[in-house]
């Protein structure tokens, strides 16, 4: 009886460690960039060969820059790239090597990656340049990669117009593939184009009538979402065939939080839907109030970090509470 005790006691020294450890929260805030802290508009990819999660991410100028004027600082970036083996510990790795770059002080934003028969494919928002205001050209460009590290550039796509920006790829029951992405020509509307083969795109106007950026389509529950950053907390739709969407009663994201850095809203996400779990990555201004959703000059106001949460599905809706530790790491995906 004694002797096995002393074994159950060792045992549970053992695990008791491990146990802790699992138990970890993500900490909040998730991440920040240690070169402009600037990190925003996320996007969560599994690198097949790394065998690591692998975040690309707008960098803003937040820090560290003197070429402040207006909203130059949200412009002259590169994309940012973090790394994690659970999703939950993210570290600094580089700046994608994005081989287009025609014009002098181009801007990068908003990355949309998804894989497919071992190619990562990139929608990236270009800017062709580094300017004090909003009022200038912006594309959605299409880029292939084996690495996600290194990218070649392969065309510029022919969609509304040249005022479109934040591209989300989805693919569809039937094997194609589905982009929505923002209008600002129509009011900052979300409009779609489809495609065969991820290559060429055919533009099939208005998808939602109502303002919007940073849309993210996912399947859960045996429908289909999309979350989509209205400047005031995330809107929620909800459909059946990807077609007629109807928005849900409730907002995330808008109350602020109660962690570091998390008493602001939350703004242009990622989902990533793994095992059986919804994760959202998004960011937040977190030295700004929760109206106030202007640009403003203090490097206090400019900066932005990533944070977590989970959403549930309760009564019909997905719901969440930013203030929930997210413990569940992210599983390697298929």
């Amino acid at each position: 009886m004694r002797k096995i005790f002393y074994t159950f006691a060792l045992v549970s020294m053992f695990q008791l460690p491990q146990q802790l450890n699992a138990q970890q929260p993500a900490p909040k805030p998730l991440y920040i960039d240690p070169v402009y802290d600037g990190a925003a508009d996320p996007v969560i990819v599994w690198n097949k060969k790394a065998k690591q999660w692998w975040m690309l991410y707008t960098n803003r100028r937040a820090a560290n820059t003197t070429d402040t004027a207006g909203v130059r600082w949200v412009h002259g970036t590169l994309i940012g790239i973090a790394v994690s083996k659970d999703g939950l510990k993210w570290t600094y790795k580089d700046t994608a090597n994005i081989n287009y770059r025609p014009d002098s002080g181009y801007t990068f934003w908003a990355p949309d990656v998804i894989e497919n028969k071992g190619i990562y494919h990139m929608y990236l928002t270009y800017v062709p340049g580094t300017f004090n205001d909003w009022n200038h050209p912006r594309d959605i460009l299409h880029l292939t990669s084996k690495d996600l590290l290194n990218w070649k550039y392969e065309s510029t796509l022919k969609l509304a117009n040249q005022k479109v920006l934040d591209a989300s790829v989805f693919k569809l029951p039937d094997g194609t593939w589905r982009m929505w992405y923002n209008n600002e020509k129509d009011g900052k509307s979300m409009y779609y184009a489809d495609s065969k083969d991820l290559y060429n795109w055919v533009d099939k106007g208005k998808a939602i009538a109502a303002k919007g950026e940073g849309a993210k389509v996912f399947k859960f529950q045996n429908k289909y979402w999309m979350i989509v950053d209205v400047w005031k907390g995330m809107e929620i739709y909800y459909s059946d065939d990807l077609l007629k969407w109807t928005k849900q009663s409730t907002r995330i994201l808008e109350q602020p939080g109660n962690g570091l850095d998390d008493q602001a809203i939350g703004g242009h996400a990622d989902v990533v839907v793994n095992d059986n779990m919804v994760y959202v990555y998004y960011f937040t201004h977190p030295d700004r109030e929760k109206n106030n959703v202007a640009n403003a000059g203090p490097i206090n106001s400019r900066r932005s970090v990533i944070q977590l949460t989970q959403l549930f599905y309760k009564n019909g809706e997905l719901v969440c509470d930013r203030d929930k530790p997210v413990t569940s790491k992210l599983k390697p995906a298929r």
